[in-house]
C-alpha cells in the first residue's frame, strides 16, 4: 500500500465534535479509581521488585524513624547524664543509621525508575498498537495532532507520577503510620493532640480535590487541542502562507494557548493551594506540641528529650503531608492522562478477520459488486445498490464529478471501510472471508495523496516490499520513469528525503509512490488520480509504462483527465453513489450521455 485514503476534510471537522474523545465527553467527571487500577495492572508483572522496593521502603522509614528516637534518647540520657562515650556511640549510630537511610532511598528509587520506564514502555506500545489496529473511520473524526497528544503528553504525565512520586508515595504513608505508632508508644496525650491535624488535612485535601481533578481533566484536553493546532498549521505551512493566513492561524494558536493557560491556572491554583494549607497546618502543629509538651514538663510528665521527639516526630509527620500535597498536582494530571489513554485503548479495533479465513494465493484478479450498499455516515448513503464486474486482466476505468463515490469504491476493495449490504467478491470469494493483510499484498494502491516516509529513496521504494533487492528497485525506478531524476539527486537512491518527502516535488513525489506500486507486483492495481501531479510530458512517459505495468493485471483507474482512459476497456461514470453508464470511450460518446457532457466540457472545440 502507498498510502491511506484521504477523506474529505469537511466530514472529519463535522464529526471531530461528536467524536467519542470529543468535547462533551472529556467534560463528564472521570473514574480516577478505575483509571489507577489499570495503571497498576501495568506494574503486575514486577510484582517481585515492587516487593523489593516496598522492602526498602519500609526499611529506610524505619530508619527514618530511628533517627529522632535516638535523639530524645540523646537529650535525656547521655547529655542530661553527662555521658560522653555514650553520647558518642549514639552520633554514631545516628550517623549510620542516616547514612542507611540514604542508600535505601537511592536503591528503591533506581529500582522503582527501572519498573516505570519497562511498565511505560507496555502502556505506550499498546497505545501505539491499539492506533494500527484503529479503523480509518477513527482517525477521520480526530486531529492527528490531538492523538499525538496522547501518545506524548498523556504518557509524559503518567511517567511523572509513576517513576517519580510511587515510592515517595509508599514512603510517605507508611513514615506516617510510624509516626502515629511511635507517637503513642511514646505519649499517649502528645499523640492524641498530634493527630488533630490529620481530619483537618483530609478535609482540606477533599474539598481541593473536587476542583483539581476537573482542572488537570480539562489541561491534558485543551494540550491535546493545541497540538492539534500546531501538528495542521505545520504541515500545512506552505498553504497558509500562499493563503496569507499567517494571522489567521495566529489567531486561533492564541486562542487555543488561552484555553490551556486558563486550564492551567485552574488546575494549579487549586493544586498548589494544598502546600501553604500543609504550612499553616504544620506550624500549628508545632505551636501545639511546644505548648501541651511544656505544660506537661512543668507537671514532671515528660522529659525534655521527649518533647523533643515529639516535635521532630511533629515536623517529619508534616513533611510526607506536604509532599503528599505537592504529589497531588502530577497524580491527578497523570489520572486524567491515563482516562485519555485508556479512552483509546478501549476503542473497538476495526472489523476482525475471520479466524477461519484460508490462505490467499495469487488472484486471477476478477472483481465483482453486487447490489452493494455503503455510507460513512448512518442515513448518508456514499454508495447505492452498485454492481460492477471487472473480469481478469481488465483495466476499469472509474469517472464522474467530485464526490460521485470514485474513491469509496477503491476503499471498499481495500476493505478500508466495510460496506453495509451486498457483496464485493475476487475471483468468486467474498473479500470480507480474506485476511486483509493477504488482500491488500495483492493491490497496488497509488493514490493522489502521496505520502513517502523520512528514509532514503531507496527505503521508499522497497516499502512496497521490503524483501526486493536493489537491482528490482532500480527497475522498478525505471518503469516509473523516477531513475532520471533519482540519480541526479545529490546521493541518487540512498538521498535522505525530509518529513513526507518536503524536498521532492509533487510530481517526483508521484512517481517515487508508482515504483512503489510497480514493486510490489501486485494482481489488481488501483491508480487513483495517479498523474494528475506531473506534466503533460512526464505524463504521456508514465501512461507508457502504466500500460506496460497494467497488461495481464485487473486495474481500476480513477481519472478527471479523461483523455487518459480512453484505452479502457470499460468506462464506469459514477453519479452521486450510482452507476449512471458503462462501456467503451468510444461506445460513450457515441451514446452522448452523461459521459459525453463531461468529455465535452473539457475538450470543448477539440477533435474527439
Amino acid at each position: 500500500m502507498s498510502a491511506h485514503p484521504a477523506q474529505p476534510a469537511d466530514r472529519a471537522r463535522a464529526t471531530l465534535s461528536a467524536s467519542p474523545i470529543g468535547r462533551h465527553k472529556i467534560e463528564k467527571a472521570g473514574n480516577p479509581r478505575q483509571a489507577l487500577l489499570r495503571l497498576m495492572g501495568y506494574l503486575a508483572p514486577f510484582r517481585l521488585a515492587m516487593a523489593a522496593v516496598i522492602g526498602m521502603v519500609i526499611l529506610y522509614t524505619v530508619l527514618g524513624l530511628l533517627g529522632p528516637y535516638l535523639m530524645g534518647v540523646a537529650l535525656d540520657r547521655f547529655i542530661g547524664g553527662k555521658d560522653p562515650a555514650g553520647l558518642a556511640r549514639t552520633a554514631l549510630a545516628m550517623l549510620i543509621v542516616f547514612a542507611l537511610n540514604n542508600v535505601f532511598q537511592a536503591a528503591a528509587a533506581w529500582v522503582m525508575a527501572r519498573i516505570s520506564q519497562q511498565a511505560l514502555q507496555r502502556l505506550r506500545l499498546d497505545l501505539f498498537e491499539r492506533l494500527q489496529a484503529l479503523a480509518l473511520r477513527f482517525f477521520d473524526q480526530r486531529a492527528a495532532g490531538e492523538l499525538m497528544s496522547r501518545l506524548t503528553n498523556d504518557i509524559d504525565a503518567i511517567n511523572q507520577a509513576v517513576s517519580q512520586n510511587v515510592t515517595a508515595l509508599v514512603a510517605g504513608v507508611l513514615s506516617l503510620g510510624g509516626i502515629l505508632i511511635a507517637m503513642f508508644v511514646l505519649n499517649v496525650w502528645l499523640a492524641l493532640a498530634s493527630v488533630l491535624v490529620v481530619p483537618i488535612m483530609l478535609l482540606a485535601t477533599e474539598l481541593i480535590a473536587r476542583y483539581t481533578r476537573r482542572g488537570f481533566r480539562n489541561l491534558q484536553r485543551d494540550l491535546g487541542r493545541l497540538n492539534g493546532v500546531m501538528e495542521e498549521t505545520t504541515s500545512g505551512l506552505k498553504v497558509i502562507k500562499a493563503f496569507r493566513r499567517n494571522e489567521a492561524v495566529i489567531a486561533e494558536f492564541r486562542r487555543h494557548n488561552a484555553a490551556v493557560y486558563a486550564a492551567g491556572r485552574y488546575a494549579n491554583t487549586y493544586g498548589l493551594m494544598l502546600m501553604p494549607i500543609t504550612g499553616v497546618l504544620g506550624n500549628f502543629f508545632v505551636i501545639v506540641l511546644a505548648g501541651l509538651g511544656g505544660y506537661l514538663a512543668l507537671g514532671g510528665l515528660v522529659s525534655v528529650g521527649m518533647i523533643a521527639t515529639f516535635i521532630n516526630y511533629g515536623q517529619n509527620f508534616i513533611g510526607p503531608l506536604r509532599q503528599l500535597a505537592n504529589m497531588y498536582n502530577a497524580i491527578q494530571a497523570a489520572l486524567a492522562g491515563a482516562e485519555r489513554v485508556f479512552e483509546v485503548i478501549d476503542t473497538p479495533i476495526e472489523a476482525p478477520d475471520d479466524p477461519q479465513a484460508a490462505p490467499l494465493n495469487r488472484l486471477r484478479g476478477e472483481v465483482r459488486f453486487d447490489h452493494v450498499e455503503f455510507g460513512y455516515e448512518p442515513g448518508s448513503p456514499v454508495i447505492k445498490n452498485m454492481t460492477l464486474t471487472a473480469r481478469a486482466g481488465q483495466t476499469v476505468a472509474l469517472v464522474g464529478p467530485t464526490g460521485a463515490g470514485k474513491t469509496t469504491i477503491i476503499n471498499l476493495l481495500t476493505r478500508f471501510y466495510e460496506y453495509q449490504g451486498g457483496t464485493i467478491s475476487i475471483d468468486g470469494r467474498d473479500i470480507r472471508s480474506m485476511r486483509k493483510r493477504d488482500l491488500r499484498r495483492q493491490l497496488g494502491l497509488v493514490l493522489q495523496d502521496t505520502f513517502l516516509f523520512a528514509g532514503t529513496v531507496m527505503d521508499n521504494i522497497r516499502y512496497g516490499r521490503l524483501d526486493a533487492t536493489d537491482e528490482e528497485c532500480l527497475r522498478a525506478a525505471e518503469l516509473a520513469d523516477a531513475d532520471h531524476f533519482i540519480r541526479q539527486l545529490p546521493q541518487g537512491y540512498q538521498s535522505l528525503l525530509s518529513e513526507r518527502a518536503g524536498n521532492l516535488s509533487q510530481g517526483q513525489r508521484q512517481l517515487l509512490a508508482i515504483a512503489r506500486a510497480i514493486l510490489a507486483d501486485p494482481a489488481i492495481l488501483i491508480l487513483d488520480e495517479a498523474t494528475s501531479s506531473v506534466d503533460t510530458r512526464t505524463e504521456a512517459r508514465i501512461q507508457k509504462a502504466l500500460l506496460r505495468l497494467m497488461a495481464g493485471r485487473t486495474s481500476f483507474v480513477i481519472a478527471h483527465r479523461l483523455s487518459t482512459i480512453r484505452d479502457a476497456d470499460n468506462v464506469v461514470v459514477i453519479d452521486h453513489g450510482e452507476i449512471v453508464e458503462q462501456g467503451s470511450h468510444a461506445a460513450l460518446l457515441a451514446r452522448q450521455g452523461f459521459y459525453y457532457q463531461l468529455y465535452m466540457s473539457q475538450f470543448k472545440g477539440q477533435a474527439i
